[in-house]
Formats: C-alpha cells, structure tokens, sequence
C-alpha cells in the first residue's frame, strides 16, 4: 500500500457547478477516488459534462463518477429536464417492463454524462409508504418478492447500459422510525425478523449489484453498544462479507449526515468506516474536509486499507469507455423519460405532478 494513494478511499462532494481553485487544489492533492454530484452542481446539459470532464482531468487515476439518480424527488437530473417516476409510482403499476425500461433509459442519460455509477436501486421494503424515515415513494415494493422483481429489473436493465449500481441501504432502513439525515435512528428488529425480510432482500442482490451502500441506523441486534451500521464491523464485515458473502464494493452512506455528525468526530469516522470493513467512505458536503479526511486515513489500520484499495481496484476495472456527449441525444433520451413518466401516472397525472415538482424547491435527499 502506498500512503499516497489513499485518497482512492474517498468519494466526495463539490460545492458548486464548476470546480473553483481552492477545490481544484484539494483534489489535486488528495486525489478522491471517486466524485459524487448533487443538485446543487446541475445547472445545464453541456455545464454538466464539462464538470464531469473536469474532474476526470484532475484525476489521475479513473475516478468513479457518481449521483443518485433514483426518480422522483431523488433525481439529481430533474433540474435540467423531465423527472422520471418513482419506484412506488412504477411497482403500483404492477409492470416490471416499466423497471427494465426506466433502467435503460437512466444508465443511457447517465452514460451520455460521463457517470460510471448510480447510487441505486433503492433495495429497502416498504413498510409504511408515508413514513418519516426518508423513504417515501422510493421503494420498490411491499413484500420481499415484490421488492426484489422491481428492484431487479431496474438493476438489470442499468447494468446492460454500463453503468455500475449499488444496492441501498444496507441491512434496511424500512424499520427507522427517524430520518438518519437528522438523527441516528434506532432499529429494534430481530434477527430473525430482519433475516425473514430485510436481509432476505439484500441475499437476492449480492451476486448482482456492483456495490453495496451501508446505512448509519444503530441495530441492536448486531451492536449492544450504540453504533451506526456504517461503522460497525459486525455488521460490514461479520454480516455482509462473512456471512452473506458479499464480494463488491462497500461503501458508507454520507459520513456528513446528522446520524454521524451527532455521535462522533469527523476523523474517527473516517478510521472507523474502513477499519469496519467500507472500502469507501462518502463525504458529501464538507468538501473543506476533504484533506483532513485523509489525514485520518493515514492513521487506519493498514491491512483495512489495504483491503479497501484492492476493492477499488477492482470495482474500476469495470468501468467502460466515456462516450461523446450530445445535446441531440440528450433531448431525445429527456423525451423518452417523459413518455415513461406517462406510461406509468397517465397523462393528467403525470402533468400534474410536474406543475407540482415546479412549485417545489429541489430538496437533496440520498
């Protein structure tokens, strides 16, 4: 392991629609392994990609490019065309044509961009479709077998366009009776309760996602002692790599949440993360940490880097080549979303939503 490398660890956030100096300079120096965009970088088409174009310049190895382009209220390309419907929208419809086609056609905008990643499928059950805990309309279904036929279609169809996935949020947030974007929720299930349903899910996909996103609820059934599933070695590397044999790429939810940033400092997150068993840790937001991050890394445990960078490696020799981009194909990809959208609300409702999405200032939820 070479010590400057371990900016490969880290995928971060960026502040704005272009890269100023100061964090042009910090990703020069840090070299993040991969990028995550929001909404608050997405002003126009061709901005877009020159952003994407410009982080990949910088980098000096093959970044991982990503963003959550789920549908509905977490679709980061909303901003600059059609919103395409939610996973609740698509498994009422009860059409796993519907799942494929929307894969399809997310992996072909994502491509067309220079995204190498989608942060999706959503592979979380729904127990409560208007419950508090960040979930609503954004799962896939309401049993095991409705969740993984959707889920899976979805994941197939994006797969086939070359963009990577990754399954979320693991081991299932349906139970949360907080949003961990604010607070570390507690899960009270069971072992054999989360087995039985929320784990049984997440078995059906560890052979077919790329990676794997782990959560920051606190599940007393793995931890005694308050601990976010993101940084807890029983469940990271116990759980998903021991037991369920999950040989992708791990990564944490945003280590910038309030679930973490209410429990622990920032480093020791950062070194709790990868000693845990995450090969990536996420920081969205706090791109002025970005140094101070990788700082902490260089205090891990050697052999848990070690393991997070053979991961990387690994998960980027998956990556395909970046394709030209195209205002015309953009538009025409734009239209099939649209044709989706109606395919899957109808025409006055999917009309109606979109007066709605335009009254709405866009909230950053992931």
């Amino acid at each position: 392991m070479e010590r400057n490398s371990l900016g490969q660890i880290l995928l971060v956030g960026l502040p704005g629609y272009e890269l100023d100096p100061e964090t042009a300079r910090i990703f020069r120096k840090v070299q993040p392994g991969g990028f995550i965009l929001f909404g608050r970088n997405v002003r126009s088409a061709t901005q877009l990609r020159k952003l994407i174009d410009d982080l990949r310049d910088l980098s000096e190895t093959e970044p991982i490019i990503t963003i959550d382009q789920e549908g509905g209220r977490v679709s980061r390309l909303k901003l600059i065309g059609h919103e395409p419907p939610n996973a609740q929208d698509i498994r009422e419809k009860n059409d796993l044509s519907l799942a494929h086609r929307h894969g399809r056609i997310t992996g072909e905008l994502l491509r067309l961009f220079g995204f190498n990643l989608d942060l999706c499928p959503v592979l979380d059950i729904s127990f409560d479709d208007e419950a508090d805990n960040s979930l609503r309309g954004r799962c896939y279904g309401t049993s095991v077998d409705q969740v993984t036929q959707f889920a899976g279609a979805f994941n197939t169809a994006l797969l086939e366009t070359g963009v990577l996935s990754c399954g979320k949020h693991f081991p299932g947030y349906a139970a949360a009776g907080l949003d961990p974007h604010h607070d570390l929720p507690r899960i009270d299930r069971t072992r054999r309760e989360l087995d039985h349903v929320e784990l049984a899910i997440f078995s059906n996909f560890t052979r077919s996602v790329s990676g794997m996103m782990v959560c920051h609820g606190w599940y007393p059934a793995f931890d005694a002692v308050k601990t976010p599933a993101s940084l807890s070695k029983s469940i990271v590397s116990g759980l998903l790599v021991e037991e369920m044999k999950f040989e992708g790429l791990i990564m944490t939810d945003d280590l910038d949440m309030g679930a973490i940033t209410n429990e622990i400092s920032f480093g020791e997150a950062i070194e709790r993360s990868i000693v845990a068993g995450n090969h990536v840790a996420m920081v969205c937001h706090r791109t002025h940490l970005v140094e101070e991050a990788s700082a902490a890394l260089q205090r891990t445990s050697s052999a848990a880097l070690d393991r997070a960078l053979a991961a990387i490696h690994v998960f980027k020799q998956a990556f395909v080549a970046i394709e030209p981009f195209s205002e015309e194909r953009f538009r025409v990809l734009n239209q099939e979303i649209w044709e989706l959208r109606v395919s899957t609300l109808g025409p006055e409702k999917a009309a109606a939503r979109s007066r709605e999405d335009g009254k709405r200032s866009p909230v950053e939820v992931y």
